[in-house]
């Protein structure tokens, strides 16, 4: 089952942090207690960056910005937030905490040094139906996110809880993949020595919420399972959904979506929203065809996808220092380098996806992938 794509390996961790320069944390609202939460991926030095929204009806913050023509370089956090429109609050909180640490913008340059405005983009999913309406992620979830995330990024090489963490975690709290508990999932590719864009590496972290299906409704078996590199997804390669099983996830709701007759004129019940980070050199308009490209590999591990009642968005990001060459012009990858990275960044999130779904728990009376399709991953 393994696709062979360049000669790429999952990096060490096979996730977002495998790209240097990055933090990643998450938090739950309520104090933990709650229903929904925030993931927040940081880079403390700054990243160019840059989106591509493809859902009909997202939830953003400061993606503008992010357009190649816009001023704005680089960016110091992104924040994925559960609460639909309420979770936008949670990126005050980012911006908050990075300020109170020196992170951010220096908006008077030399004039005044300490002046500094964080630059955070995000996006929300809807998760409001699942668990209580009232517990949506605040400021002080963001706050609290933010905090984890630059643990995870000064504690360096050293391996910390939220570093690994894949399902019902953060922004992944409340969210579900079509009729069966979705997540928060990651995944990474290196490019080995040798080949073009040697040692460079491309990660991507997902929060997988959408109106489609994440499976086949005619088989049960996820849609993205043929992206696997190595032996990252278990035995999953040998497992046979039974047909009673399949029958009965495919009666969920429309095959497996989240579309049900009484729903039609419903605008933003769903959303699947991530990261695709590289270290390799690259400007912020090949940042943006990075976000573009990537939205390959949602599209093929979830089953409509971009539909009107999606949201779905997708940051791009490089945390490489822009080399100066002859002419004192940034250097980049060059076209062949960036379809690489292109086709690498799509893998990427078509694996985080299958991550997400199968470290997800059955929650909120809304059934695991595992738990419907009779998979023991033991």
């Amino acid at each position: 089952m393994s696709v062979e794509l360049f000669g790429c390996t999952p990096g060490a961790r096979n996730g977002l942090l495998d790209v240097p320069g990055l933090g990643l944390g998450h938090a739950i609202c309520d104090e933990g207690q709650g229903d929904s939460g925030v993931t927040v991926v940081v880079a403390p030095e700054g990243a160019v960056a840059s989106v591509d929204v493809r859902g009909g009806g997202p939830g953003t913050r400061e993606t503008d910005l992010l357009s190649p023509e816009n001023t704005v370089g680089a960016i110091h956090a992104v924040a994925l937030c559960g609460g639909s429109a309420f979770g936008l609050d949670a990126i005050a909180g980012v911006m908050s905490e990075l300020e109170s640490q020196g992170i951010g913008f220096p908006v008077l340059g030399e004039l005044a040094p300490e002046l500094k405005i964080p630059i955070v983009p995000g996006a929300v999913i809807f998760d409001l139906l699942l668990g209580q309406w009232e517990s949506r992620p605040t400021q002080a979830t963001g706050v609290e996110a933010a905090r984890c995330a630059l643990e995870t990024y000064r504690a360096g090489n050293e391996d910390t809880t939220a570093v690994h963490q894949q399902g019902n975690v953060g922004a992944g709290l409340g969210a579900a993949a079509g009729a069966l508990k979705g997540g928060f999932g990651q995944a990474s590719a290196v490019f080995p020595e040798g080949a073009p864009l040697a040692g460079y590496t491309v990660s991507a972290a997902v929060v997988v919420n959408p109106q489609g299906t994440v499976f086949n409704p005619a088989t049960g078996m996820l849609w993205g399972a043929e992206a696997e590199l190595g032996e990252e997804f278990g035995n999953l390669k040998d497992v046979t959904v039974s047909t009673d099983n399949v029958e009965k996830m495919a009666a969920m709701n429309v095959l497996g979506t989240k579309i049900l007759p009484e729903m039609v004129g419903f605008s933003e019940l769903n959303t699947t929203i991530g990261v695709v980070a590289t270290d390799a050199p690259i400007s912020k308009a090949q940042a943006k065809r990075l976000a573009m490209s990537s939205h390959d590999g949602l599209s093929r591990a979830i089953r409509p996808a971009h539909m009107p009642m999606d949201g779905d968005t997708l940051f791009a990001l490089s945390t490489a220092q822009q080399q100066k060459g002859p002419s004192d012009k940034a250097m980049s990858v060059d076209p062949i380098g960036m379809s690489m990275l292109s086709a690498t960044g799509a893998n990427c999130v078509e694996r985080a996806i299958v991550h997400a779904v199968l470290n997800a728990t059955t929650a909120y009376e809304t059934p695991s992938w595992k738990e419907a399709a009779g998979y023991d991953r033991s």
